[in-house]
């Protein structure tokens, strides 16, 4: 999909504020809002983007597809989803809301600095909406050591679920740049 055609889609303002829990998504993506912090739980961790419009989610790919490192992307939401449940996470004191937010995500489309512990798709979330980069799964692991192990033991998991299903394992190392 060309960037015209993305920008050119009706923004909506950020309306109702959502309950402070997350709410699950019910299919439906026509009431969600540009700018909304989407999140889907997976095996251990939470996986977390910006819904831009159109159906479309910008992430940082991180390990959601495989073993490698992704970067900052722009996807289908049934592909961010990846077949697990959608949901909104509010953000009542978002510092950056609706297009602006989107504005935030797209300005890191393309970029490649994943790092699990300081750089990761919950990091990226919270950039674009409070204009501070945090992890909550990364200090609770931090706060709770067993919970780390545990969020650990499930990545490895998760590597070796895609070493079984592709036959091998794709691993990025790249030195630790700073921009």
């Amino acid at each position: 999909m060309d960037r015209d055609h993305r920008q050119s889609c009706s923004e909506r303002d950020c309306a109702a504020a959502h309950a402070s829990a997350d709410i699950a998504l019910d299919g439906s993506i026509g009431a969600l809002a540009p700018g909304a912090h989407l999140i889907t739980k997976r095996h251990g961790y939470e996986h977390h983007g910006i819904y831009v419009g159109c159906g479309r989610v910008i992430h940082y790919a991180g390990f959601a597809k495989f073993v490698y490192r992704g970067p900052v992307e722009e996807v289908p939401i049934e592909q961010f989803a990846d077949g697990h449940i959608v949901s909104v996470r509010s953000r009542q004191l978002a510092k950056y809301s609706g297009a602006q937010a989107v504005l935030r995500a797209r300005s890191r489309l393309g970029e490649s600095r994943y790092r699990l512990m300081t750089n990761n798709c919950e990091h990226f979330c919270t950039w674009c909406l409070l204009g501070e980069s945090r992890s909550e799964q990364v200090h609770a692991c931090f706060r709770h050591p067993l919970a780390g192990v545990h969020a650990l033991l499930c990545l490895v998991s998760t590597f070796i679920g895609s070493l079984s299903k592709t036959g091998h394992a794709v691993v990025s190392v790249n030195p630790v740049t700073q921009p």
